[in-house]
């Protein structure tokens, strides 16, 4: 029987917990942490998470993660969002909608292909 408000990527998404994975031959690594959390203002879906590509040399290529609000603009009107949900691209920081977990990994692993691809590791 199917729960009707059950995220049905979240098994998933949790399973990747702890989980440091190589990509490619170059030594481009992935890293997940996701674990369940009272539901918040902040975090309204009850999951702290952190979804990362690093370059062999480990600096972040891109991230996905909800530890800390984002500005919706920059400078000193740029206001912050209540919501955490952000991803992270070098030094760019841009708001993320969370929709589910599912969602999140199938657009982690687009932007990690996109990256992957422009830096020559994959065709």
């Amino acid at each position: 029987m199917t729960r009707p408000n059950r995220d049905p990527g979240l098994d998933t998404l949790l399973g990747l917990h702890g989980e440091t994975l190589f990509v490619d031959d170059a030594g481009h690594w992935v890293k997940f942490v996701a674990v369940r959390t009272e539901p918040t203002p902040e975090r309204p879906h009850g999951l702290s998470y952190s979804l990362t590509l690093h370059a062999p040399d480990g600096s972040r290529l891109v991230g996905f993660d909800n530890a800390h609000p984002v500005r919706e603009r920059r400078g000193p009107g740029g206001r912050r969002r209540t919501e955490h949900d952000h991803r992270h691209r070098l030094r760019a920081v841009r708001p993320y909608e969370y929709e589910d977990a599912a969602a999140l990994l199938e657009d982690f692993w687009k932007e990690v292909d996109r990256v992957l691809r422009k830096r020559g590791s994959i065709p």
